[in-house]
């Protein structure tokens, strides 16, 4: 039976962090400073990803002492709450993610396409980011292995992040309404898109290499062949779909609905190419919110390696700290 409300609030957490961080960095490099303000509403989104980030980590903390403890989410249970935050990494890295966004949601204040701002919301909301890492499997292994695993971890969610807040960035471009949309509009639009598949290159390589390094570290290729078999492998082969959906749609804006843009700019075919951009672009999203959830869904479920064991052990042992210290 699945713990539904961990999973809610890690899908959540991903998702957040991810646009905030993603979209920072997209308006780094997707649009030029002068363009920030003209083509991108850009501190609202951000003032409200580093607020409800916090809302939401919050929320997580509560969520995780009560499912330590095994009590009721409601009433809080403090003396569980205060176990964990002494905890040394789960602890400190909620600690820190907490400052990470109250400096974002400071730097987004000001932000008005201002350059120095917006790579301050992006270092910080970075920072927020890369500490999911510390609450899920990457943290469970010693040695080099262990290393490997929290590095691959962070850079896959920094890759993650990029990508969603980049097609966040690209819908509030392509979803502006056609009385709004001019030939400066549609000029900014494909430099973004042309922009991110030079960017996207990047992060579709880090993806799925660090993905792999995670597959090969919780799964091990002896345990390939079983996967159907098990409710974590068959949540992970559904993602690997998605993520297959997300590359094959990330092709076709890239090697047809690009060009097919600026070909258009001169011309009243523009609003066909733009509705047609919208759609890949709203299924693209679409895969990107499942392939989340199904993460919130793994992290909550014990893989099948040895790192498993040891992440039950671990588990378990921090689960009867946690009620030692609440009795």
């Amino acid at each position: 039976m699945a713990d539904w409300p961990p999973i809610i609030v890690r899908f959540a957490l991903y998702l957040t962090l991810g646009a905030l961080f993603g979209l920072a960095a997209f308006s780094l490099y997707g649009v030029c400073s002068s363009e920030r303000t003209i083509a991108l509403p850009l501190r609202p989104w951000l003032v409200a990803g580093a607020t409800l980030g916090l809302l939401l980590s919050v929320v997580a903390l509560v969520v995780l002492a009560a499912a330590m403890t095994d009590v009721p989410v409601w009433p809080p249970d403090y003396t569980a709450i205060s176990a964990l935050l002494d905890e040394p990494s789960i602890g400190t890295a909620w600690k820190v993610r907490v400052v990470a966004l109250i400096l974002a949601g400071a730097a987004a204040m000001s932000s008005v396409g201002r350059t120095l701002e917006t790579s301050m919301v992006l270092l910080t909301a970075g920072t927020a980011l890369a500490t999911l890492a510390w609450t899920g499997h990457g943290t469970m292994g010693d040695g080099l292995v262990g290393v490997t695993h929290l590095a691959a971890d962070i850079l896959h969610l920094l890759a993650a992040g990029a990508w969603v807040g980049a097609l966040l960035g690209l819908t509030l471009l392509v979803a502006r309404p056609v009385s709004r949309v001019d030939g400066v509009h549609l000029d900014i639009t494909h430099r973004a898109l042309h922009r991110f598949a030079t960017a996207g290159s990047v992060v579709v390589a880090t993806v799925v290499v660090t993905g792999a390094v995670n597959a090969w570290l919780l799964v091990g290729t002896e345990n390939i062949a079983g996967l159907w078999a098990s409710l974590y492998g068959q949540l992970l082969i559904a993602k690997l779909v998605q993520m297959m959906a997300m590359l094959g749609l990330a092709s076709l804006n890239r090697f047809r609905l690009t060009p097919a843009l600026a070909a258009s700019i001169p011309t009243e075919d523009s609003d066909r190419v733009l509705q047609a951009l919208r759609i890949s672009l709203a299924a693209e999203t679409t895969c990107v919110v499942l392939i989340l959830a199904l993460v919130g869904w793994l992290g909550t479920l014990e893989p099948p390696t040895s790192v498993a064991q040891l992440a039950d052990e671990w588990m378990t042992g921090l689960k009867c700290a946690f009620q030692a210290r609440s009795v």
